[in-house]
């Protein structure tokens, strides 16, 4: 494919997602707003993102803003008192609004993760964190993939963390030193439409690590010098892939 024509099918792209006919109208951590305060959206969004993310995404924050709703399990979003909780007192929170829906697995995960976010701040919670890191994405990386590494599962996969890098942004403002080391987050809908724009093959539809790594560095290439990132595209592909594929029309 010419990359001028690859890049005015971006741009039409991300001019249909402004014009709303892509839908998306309401996306799935828009269950949040007006639910969470402002100052706690760190937190709430972090925790939440620690499990594994294979389940309906609108179903996982419904369940969440409920759990925050709730006087009674609020608590398991605060780092600092889910990583010093009673683990069948975390496990019983997180089960009651199918926040966790693996018993044993997902409060444990969970737990893991808080203890990761306390050690890695010297407020116990995730804004710290970041400040601890000057919000710059290469140091958190660096705590997030490598020396903090088994406190983070799932959230250290670069599909998960490229993803809470871009969910950290669009939602709780946080923005970004190195910006540009936000890849694109490459779940199933990334991939199908990776595949309809011809910059990978169908091969990637396997939906292995590798082949998840291989689209995420096709993105990087094919917007280099485009003024985009690759995460700016990133929502815009997720919701014509999820809308069937309509026709980009200008």
């Amino acid at each position: 494919m010419r990359t001028e024509l690859f890049l005015e099918q971006i741009r039409i792209l991300l001019h249909m997602y402004a014009d709303g006919l892509l839908g998306g109208e309401v996306m799935p951590e828009d269950a949040l707003l007006g639910v969470v305060p402002a100052a706690e959206l760190p937190n709430v969004l972090t925790m939440a993102m620690s499990l594994n993310y294979q389940r309906n995404a609108y179903a996982l924050w419904q369940s969440v803003a409920k759990a925050y709703i709730d006087e009674n399990t609020r608590w398991v979003f605060d780092p600092h008192a889910a990583s010093l909780s009673d683990p069948v007192a975390l496990q019983t929170a997180l089960l009651l609004h199918r926040v966790a829906l693996q018993p044993n697995r997902h409060p444990q995960i969970w737990q893991r993760v808080a203890g990761g976010i306390v050690h890695s701040s010297a407020n116990g919670d995730v804004a710290g964190m970041i400040k601890a890191a000057q919000s710059d994405i290469a140091i958190l990386k660096n705590i997030m993939q490598h020396t903090r590494k088994s406190e983070f599962p799932y959230l250290s996969g670069p599909k998960i963390f490229n993803y809470w890098l871009y969910v950290m942004e669009s939602y709780a403002g946080i923005v970004w030193k190195s910006r540009e080391l936000i890849t694109i987050a490459p779940d199933t809908h990334i991939l199908q439409a990776s595949v309809k724009l011809g910059i990978c093959s169908e091969g990637v539809l396997n939906g292995t690590a590798e082949d998840r790594h291989y689209v995420a560095e096709a993105w990087e290439t094919a917007l280099r010098g485009s003024g985009l990132a690759p995460i700016d595209v990133h929502t815009p592909l997720w919701l014509w892939s999820r809308a069937g594929f309509p026709p980009l029309i200008a």
